[in-house]
């Protein structure tokens, strides 16, 4: 299509723009003393307004798979706050838990949430004790009356450290046509617990194959454990399938422990499904396990344990998604560009050329750039 008004005509009576040159305004909110950080919200490289058009694709949740706030390190380091770190933010209209990550991108005593993470996804409370829904319950209502654009991009919060230490993580690969489903149903969960997120994910898919299988991720923290049996577990054990009889089981009730693990029926016995509550510190290497559907390395009962250290032959981490168009992670760009010698320019095309990534819908080169220059300072400094 034409690109409209490179003949400098505009639909106005005599073809001539119009500008409205007008005053300035400050902002609606300032930001205090209470209130010392500047929260501005915006889009995820892969997501689309409220996640309407995107919000139920696994795979686009690979390269930023949970609601963060992002914080810059220098205010991080002040606060006491490690990568990771759970945070209350909180602004005059309500506040959610989320994970606090270090960004360069911003300035000191800002922040940034990205704008699609909706009450579908995460809880949180709005003042008056109410669902706030989702990121957008912590902006103002605030709007230019000339342009009736909202002031979205500025709200003044406070960010404190979230002192939450009982845990839930849950993870399950469930039919994909069962999976919307299964994310509504447990909907109701999110406002039971200080901190809580829902999310679709799926497997990093480098052979182009479809997969009739979509994972779900729930995770919660709170204070304390409940003090009794809790009403939520029977409905979260079963909408992810764990209340069959081939799901192995653990349970401590005294200290409020409570593990469940389904592994496949094949040889390899994949880990289907788990849950973990009250003690989740051998969720990472399990997550690496059920994502990436690698073979179990040893029996049920070693699975059950309360570790973060896996067993003999597991993985303790897994990679991050770059480019979900074709499957590359950041490990395997890392290793390429390593041995690609060359100027910036020619390693990314070297590096599109070899492993196809930044290729197809191209929203990853801004990332694929940085790696580049990342990895060439880096065998620089080696060299020199």
């Amino acid at each position: 299509a034409e690109r409209l008004y490179t003949d400098g005509v505009y639909p106005t009576a005599d073809g001539r723009a119009r500008f409205a040159a007008l005053p300035y305004t400050p902002l609606a909110e300032e930001r205090e003393s209470r209130y010392p950080y500047a929260l501005t919200t915006g889009r995820l490289r892969d997501q689309w307004h409220g996640m309407t058009r995107t919000g139920t694709l696994g795979k686009l949740f690979g390269h930023v798979a949970e609601p963060e706030v992002q914080m810059h390190p220098q205010d991080m380091a002040e606060a006491g706050l490690e990568a990771g770190d759970l945070v209350r933010v909180t602004s005059k209209r309500g506040q959610l838990v989320l994970p606090a990550q270090p960004s360069h991108e911003l300035a000191r005593r800002q922040c940034f949430i990205a704008m699609h993470w909706g009450s579908e996804c995460i809880g949180g409370r709005a003042t008056d004790g109410t669902a706030l829904a989702g990121v957008n319950g912590l902006t103002t209502s605030a709007y230019c009356p000339t342009s009736k654009q909202p002031e979205l991009k500025h709200a003044a919060v406070r960010i404190d450290k979230a002192r939450l230490p009982w845990t839930v993580q849950a993870l399950a690969w469930l039919p994909a046509d069962q999976a919307l489903a299964a994310q509504r149903a447990l909907r109701p969960l999110l406002s039971r617990f200080d901190h809580a997120t829902c999310i679709p994910f799926s497997a990093l898919n480098t052979s182009g194959q479809t997969t009739d299988l979509t994972g779900l991720w729930f995770q919660a923290a709170h204070a304390q454990a409940p003090t009794s049996t809790p009403d939520w577990l029977p409905l979260l054990v079963h909408t992810l399938q764990l209340d069959g009889p081939d799901t192995l089981r653990y349970a401590d009730a005294p200290r409020h422990q409570q593990r469940r693990v389904r592994l496949s029926r094949d040889a390899g016995h994949r880990v289907q499904a788990f849950l973990l509550a009250g003690d989740t510190q051998s969720s990472t290497w399990m997550s690496t396990l059920l994502r990436d559907s690698l073979p179990a390395p040893a029996g049920g009962l070693a699975l059950l344990q309360a570790t973060a250290h896996p067993p003999a032959g597991a993985p303790v981490a897994r990679s991050k998604p770059v480019c979900n168009c074709v499957g590359v992670t950041d490990q395997a760009i890392v290793q390429f560009l390593q041995h690609t010698p060359g100027e910036p320019a020619q390693r990314l095309v070297a590096l599109q050329n070899g492993l196809k990534c930044g290729t197809q819908c191209g929203s990853c080169v801004p990332e694929l750039k940085r790696l580049v220059q990342h990895t060439a300072a880096a065998s620089d400094a080696t060299a020199h």
